[in-house]
């Protein structure tokens, strides 16, 4: 009997490895990491839009009725002013004039009439408010109210108030008057100051 030479074959023979323990076998394969590259785009960009909308409240909110007035004094809290000793003491708090009524003038301005004969007339009146003194005088931040007597109503005195504020700004309502006739005069007299 002849010996059988082996033939060549189509394919490389397997290489030996050693078989897998069963736990790998039955496992499912691990998916790779997802990039989160999205998450970190969107939290980045909320979190710049919180960071401006926060300054822009934050400057809001400090300029928010803040105005500059000519005649409104300085200070600062901060600065200070050394006396002959070396020893700097702070700025001293302004001071403002005694307002009261003497410190005011008070007109009437009419602003409508409407005459009935000699039933008498209903007359419409405003208050005209000068300060006799340097506005300098004056607190900004107070409130004034400013109460006075009008003549001339055929029931007797009309009691009004005016508030001053900021030194310039005179709020009011207009008064109105019902005189017994035509011809009478009306005139007004500052009766009272209250500092708020």
């Amino acid at each position: 009997m002849a010996e059988s030479t082996p033939q060549p074959s189509d394919s490389p023979p397997a290489p030996s490895l050693p078989p897998l323990p069963p736990s790998e076998v039955l496992a499912p394969p691990i998916p790779p990491k997802k990039r989160r590259t999205n998450a970190i785009i969107i939290g980045s960009t909320a979190a710049v839009i919180a960071a401006i909308v926060t300054t822009g409240i934050v400057v809001a909110g400090a300029t928010k009725g803040s105005t500059i007035d000519d005649d409104k004094p300085t200070t600062t809290a901060a600065s200070s002013v050394p006396d002959d000793n070396g020893v700097t003491e702070p700025d001293p708090e302004p001071t403002y004039g005694e307002v009261d009524a003497e410190s005011f003038s008070i007109d009437l301005r009419t602003t409508a009439r409407q005459c009935f004969g000699t039933a008498g007339c209903n007359v419409t009146v405003e208050p005209d408010l000068t300060y006799s003194g340097s506005s300098a005088d004056i607190d900004p931040d107070a409130v004034y109210e400013v109460t006075y007597e009008i003549y001339g109503d055929e029931s007797g005195p009309v009691i009004a108030t005016a508030e001053l504020t900021d030194r310039t700004s005179l709020s009011y309502r207009p008064s109105l008057i019902s005189t017994a006739s035509a011809s009478t005069t009306l005139s007004v007299e500052i009766t009272d100051i209250q500092t708020g």
